[in-house]
């Protein structure tokens, strides 16, 4: 399996395989279950390589730990998970 990091770097870069719709799922300890946000909502700083950053819908801002990240799809279909 392809490390998360590498897969979201080709998202991120890979212009052909880019051009889709990502949904991220990743684990949300509060709440204790997977929160699944589409890819253009979140954001990355430069330089952190083990974290993406995103906005909730109260407008607070979260980094989220790329370990904690479960699921990714593209386009509605699932092309990476990790247990949980």
């Amino acid at each position: 399996m392809m490390p998360i990091h590498e897969l979201l770097n080709r998202i991120r870069w890979d212009t052909k395989f880019g051009q889709a719709d990502f949904e991220i799922g990743y684990y949300d300890r509060v709440e204790d279950r997977i929160i699944h946000v589409p890819m253009r909502e979140i954001f990355f700083e430069t330089g952190d390589h083990f974290a993406f950053d995103l906005y909730d819908k109260e407008g607070e801002l979260h980094s989220i730990p790329l370990h904690r990240v479960k699921e990714v799809f593209r386009n509605g279909e699932l092309i990476w998970h990790r247990e949980h």
